[in-house]
């Protein structure tokens, strides 16, 4: 009876109970509902229980750890609550994942007694307390995950001492204290996962000894000192992340060749760059800002033919940027910014086919801007603070760049910020009386116009009309801001709009001399909210402002009056998702040579588990949870990274309910082609409304097609399922612009997974915190990334 979700929503029979003689119970997938009955703790002959990925509720009957036949219990993927069972005298049980519920207290002191159990897996919960040191002396312990919870105290010492133990993850807590010494202590343990917690001290030296070690991630905590150096060069370590920590040292000459990931940005390294880098053919991100890295970049750099992440900025790297650049070819992100590089920037850099992120900011480059950018125009792009000179290429006079070259003193281009190339001409200063009067009138009559305008600004913010009616502007921080109110009024201007819709218009706004952006939405509403919803808008934009979660964009601060409502948020440098997919984000402009950057799979998949990940936290970590009712591909922003970020929950629902204008009383919150079709006739929303439209994200990722064109007749929803529907295969349906061999699986799982959120009757489709599960079984495999 398992995996069949087209069950129709039933409860487990309390009469199952009285079936003694029961060994296997496997209902994996099999859309369960209600509560576990009481009666299961008869069950006395039961050996395997399997009831994961289903919606059963309430808590774990008491007697369940009491069955002394039952040796594997799975009850993850629910939405289970309440303590885990704190009888046990399940003895022979060798495995237990209580994984992804709402379970809360502690860890059963009893859970020691277990002397046969191999796996512990009891991550996202809400679990607190702490670990208790019996659970490190069981001798057959392979996986203990106990990440996202909110454990503290800490971590056994005995742990690795007395088993094999492989999986070691216990990230996203409270914990204190040092790592156990002997955490590979039998030579078994693959993976070491703490980050996110507030362990302290040195990494222990036998883990430089391990040689099994796949991945060791422990970003964000108080460690310090060296890292041991078999770390660095273990035969089969895959990903090394550090960051956000005061380790120190240098980096070994050499370093294991299968690394595919190093991120120790934010600690106290120091020394060169190693030329041994050379030999990570399989290196995709190498982050190390913000240390104490010196001397030259090696050559060798430029060597690595998978790298897409470059970010060595705020460290004290000096001489020239080697000038052949190898074997970049998939780079997106380079960031070499606050050092004291010098010399000219390499032409080959304005080559590079999927470069998007570019910062050599605060350096000492000199020299022209190479001819070979002018085919090159990044999403985000920093030279500022350096020694350039000559002529900005024309492709960067644009407002988009505006911050891109300040500091540069002899730097010239046809745009406000910098000087005028015509000033350089040879014969300037022979110039005719005549064309000085000009230029001196010209100048004059230009500066009393600006003059002019910014009073009319100042006077348009602060009135509301010619009388003495001020319109008072109140902002609401939700974080630490290096701005005022009126840092970001006297900077809105129309030449930084960059979107508009039904919610209102969206301006980039350099908030500083810096260069430093964010991005502010201005909803206009003309007092249309009414007291009370207005009072209601503000209340819930304080509550999304106190959300702190990787996958949701940030909201800095609301500034409000009675007309207006401003809404600032961190600034996404890569905008939104359906720039990306839709008429394909023009790496040059149309002028140019036309050429596009396409976002591979990989990419897509990267970003549709991000975005999975944010909306799986609004509806299931919230209290309450909170629906975001726009669910669409611009509504899914994206960093410099390409990390997805959720945008715009709370507007969709501010709009369906400005029902005191009779032009509004019918709106849906929701954009044709996303909207679930219960939710276009009920207007009631629900979870199942977003999944519904996060299905067509999907399908947009899978197919590349737009949501509101599947074809000419119908939305990109029916045409998915007319074409399943028709046992046409699901290859025909992907994206043939990115489609190889070695994808086809995985883009086929997710077409069909968009299917499955798409279904028409909310019952069928699976809950957030489901997609998120197979979509990460999508992914690339090195254990849990924090």
């Amino acid at each position: 009876m398992a995996y069949n979700d087209k069950f129709l929503p039933s409860a487990l029979p309390k009469e199952l109970g009285a079936s003694k003689k029961l060994k296997y119970l496997w209902m994996t997938v099999a859309n369960l509902v209600g509560e576990i009955p009481e009666s299961f703790n008869n069950l006395s002959s039961l050996e395997h229980l399997d009831l994961a990925l289903n919606k059963l509720n309430g808590t774990i009957p008491g007697g369940m750890l009491m069955l002394k036949n039952l040796t594997h219990l799975y009850l993850f993927n629910n939405t289970l609550s309440g303590h885990i069972p704190s009888s046990i005298e399940a003895l022979n049980l060798k495995e237990i994942d209580l994984s992804k519920n709402y379970l809360t207290g502690p860890i059963p002191a009893g859970s020691g007694k277990l002397r046969n159990l191999s796996a512990l897996n009891l991550f996202w919960n809400q679990l607190s307390g702490e670990i208790p040191e019996n659970v490190s002396l069981i001798p057959t312990l392979e996986t203990f995950k106990i990440f996202g919870n909110q454990l503290s105290g800490v971590l056994p010492p005995a742990f690795g001492l007395h088993s094999e133990l492989r999986r070691f993850e216990v990230s996203e807590n409270k914990l204190s204290g040092e790592l156990p010494q002997h955490l590979c202590g039998r030579g078994a343990l693959l993976g070491v996962v703490a980050s996110n917690n507030n362990l302290s001290g040195e990494v222990p030296n036998s883990l430089g000894n391990c040689t099994s070690l796949l991945t060791i991630q422990l970003s964000n905590n108080r460690f310090s000192g060296e890292i041991p150096s078999g770390i660095w060069t273990s035969p089969d370590m895959l990903g090394v992340m550090l960051d956000g920590n005061s380790f120190s040292g240098t980096l070994p000459s050499k370093l294991a060749r299968n690394l595919s990931r190093v991120e120790i940005s934010n600690n106290k390294f120091s020394g060169p760059i190693p030329a041994g880098i050379l030999s990570l053919l399989n290196l995709l991100l190498f982050k190390a800002s913000n240390n104490l890295f010196s001397g030259e970049i090696p050559v060798e750099l430029t060597s690595l033919p998978s790298i897409s992440t470059l970010s060595l900025d705020g460290n004290q790297l000096s001489g020239q940027l080697p000038i052949d650049i190898i074997s970049w070819k998939s780079l997106f992100a380079l960031n070499l910014s606050t050092n004291y590089l010098s010399g000219p920037i390499p032409k080959a850099i304005g080559s590079l086919p999927r470069l998007v992120f570019l910062d050599l900011s605060e350096n000492q480059f000199s020299g022209e801007i190479p001819h070979e950018f002018s085919h090159f125009v990044p999403n985000t792009f920093n030279l500022s603070s350096n020694n350039l000179s000559g002529e900005i290429p024309p492709a960067f006079e644009k407002w988009e760049y505006e911050n891109s070259f300040l500091n540069n003193p002899n730097l010239c281009a046809n745009i406000q910020i910098l000087k005028s190339c015509y000033s350089k001409a040879s014969n300037s200063s022979k110039l005719s009386t005549h064309y000085l009067v000009m230029i001196i009138s010209f100048t004059l009559t230009a500066s009393l116009v600006i003059v002019l305008l910014i009073f009319s600004m100042v006077q348009k913010y602060r009135r509301k009309d010619q009388g003495n009616n001020v319109e008072t502007w109140k902002m609401t921080s939700f974080h630490k801001l290096n701005f005022t109110e009126s840092n970001i009024l006297s900077r809105l201007a129309q030449n930084s709009l960059i979107g508009s819709g039904g919610s209102g218009k969206v301006y980039r706004t350099a908030i500083n001399h810096s260069g430093e952006v964010v991005a502010v939405k201005w909803i206009l509403t003309n007092g249309k909210l009414g007291q009370n919803l207005e009072k209601q808008f503000v209340a819930e934009v304080q509550i999304l402002g106190m959300i702190r979660h990787t996958n949701i964009v940030k909201l800095l601060c609301c500034i409000s009056s009675e007309s207006s409502n401003l809404l600032v948020y961190e600034y996404m440098e890569n905008q939104s998702l359906d720039r990306w997919l839709h008429g394909k984000k023009r790496a040059v402009s149309s002028m140019d040579s036309g050429s596009d950057i396409v976002l591979d799979w990989p990419m897509r998949l990267q970003i549709a588990i991000g975005a999975a990940r944010g909306l799986c936290y609004m509806h299931h970590d919230c209290f309450p949870p909170i629906i975001h009712r726009d669910v669409k591909s611009s509504n899914i922003l994206l960093d410099s990274e390409f990390n997805a970020k959720i945008a715009d929950f709370v507007l969709a629902k501010m709009l369906a309910k400005q029902v005191e204008d009779p032009e509004t009383m019918y709106v849906v919150a929701g954009t044709f082609g996303y909207i679930a079709p219960e939710y276009a006739y009920t207007r009631k929303a629900n979870k199942k409304i977003d999944v519904y439209s996060f299905g067509v994200v999907l399908l947009e990722l899978a197919t590349g097609r737009e949501a509101n064109r599947g074809n000419e007749h119908m939305n990109l929803a029916q045409w998915a399922w007319q074409h399943f529907g028709e046992g046409k295969s699901i290859v025909e349906a992907l994206d043939e612009e990115i489609m190889e061999e070695c994808y086809m699986e995985e883009m086929s799982n997710v077409f069909k997974l968009g299917l499955m959120c798409t279904s028409k009757a909310p019952s069928d489709r699976p809950s957030m915190r489901e997609v998120l599960l197979i979509l990460d079984r999508c992914g690339p495999q090195q254990g849990h990334a924090t």
